[in-house]
């Protein structure tokens, strides 16, 4: 058995740099269809991630009131909206609280507010709902109160980045499909190369006895070496490239514009599992699919 497992795998390696050109050729498709992935695959994290973030401040309404409006006026408004159906909680915030919250929100880029001679946000009352489907009747009736400027909910950008993202999985999917066809016929004609070149001692060892499984082997371990190297390629790339566009953007300017993006170390994780195991499956089935036509299947 582990004679067997040596033959095949140095007869494989053997046929990975016998057909150079070809095995360059099948790298190329794989890993260009892995980098394409990638890109669709960190769009979607990304746009999840950033629709999660909208969800959980989903729950919550946020009424900006007038400068004019006291705090007696806003506290006669939080008492006739703690008994409207769906209302959960609702509360006082005044507007340095809200600096104060503002500022951890920005982090590191916080004292850009120091700069600020006034206060420029407005006191709110605070609403957190207990049942969503409630959600737009409790925003109408926050809105109909005197003294209230605006009403923050985000209801309309939480229904756009859901349909952006069901988007963008079809478009994946549909891309994903295409260029693992593409891989698979790069892949088979680059083993049937081989198997061409081969042919003669294929039919020797079949007439020894050789069973089919004996024979492909070599070939399945070239195609799984083909996919594998590919994947570290393509993982490699992507890892790269995200990195340098996280730091061209900076967590600063993430962190002001209030939208989380995916942590390279995760995405890369996540990439080096997805890419080798669509790259070994894509060089194994190739090969395969090379040798149904040479071999009793």
């Amino acid at each position: 058995m582990i004679r067997r497992f040596f033959y095949t795998l140095k007869q494989a390696f053997q046929q990975v740099f016998r057909n150079k050109a070809m095995t360059l050729a099948s790298m190329f498709a794989i890993t260009a269809m892995l980098l394409i992935l990638g890109l669709f695959f960190i769009i979607l994290v990304n746009v999840n991630t950033a629709a999660q973030a909208v969800e959980n401040d989903y729950d919550t309404i946020e009424v900006y009131l007038l400068d004019k409006t006291t705090e007696d006026e806003a506290n006669a408004i939080i008492e006739d909206l703690k008994d409207f159906d769906g209302v959960s909680d609702v509360y006082y915030r005044p507007k340095d609280e809200a600096m104060d919250l503002l500022k951890e929100r920005w982090g590191k880029s916080s004292y850009l507010l120091d700069s600020l001679r006034e206060n420029p946000l407005p006191n709110s009352v605070v609403i957190t709902i207990g049942d969503l489907e409630k959600a737009q009747a409790i925003a109408d009736k926050a809105g109909t109160y005197s003294g209230v400027e605006d009403v923050k909910y985000y209801k309309e950008t939480v229904e756009k980045l859901k349909k952006a993202t069901n988007f963008i999985q079809m478009a994946a999917i549909v891309i994903m499909v295409f260029l693992i066809i593409i891989s698979l016929v790069v892949v088979s004609n680059t083993i049937k190369l081989t198997v061409f070149a081969r042919s003669s001692e294929i039919s020797i060892m079949k007439y020894v006895g050789a069973t089919n499984w004996f024979i492909r082997g070599p070939f399945l371990v070239e195609g799984m070496i083909i996919g594998l190297v590919s994947a570290a390629i393509s993982a490699g790339l992507t890892a790269l490239v995200y990195g340098k566009v996280i730091d061209i953007i900076g967590k600063d300017v993430v962190n002001i514009m209030s939208t989380p993006m995916a942590p390279v170390g995760f995405m890369t994780v996540n990439l080096v599992w997805i890419f080798a195991a669509l790259g070994v499956s894509i060089g194994a089935c190739g090969s395969i699919i090379s040798m149904r036509r040479f071999l009793d299947t």
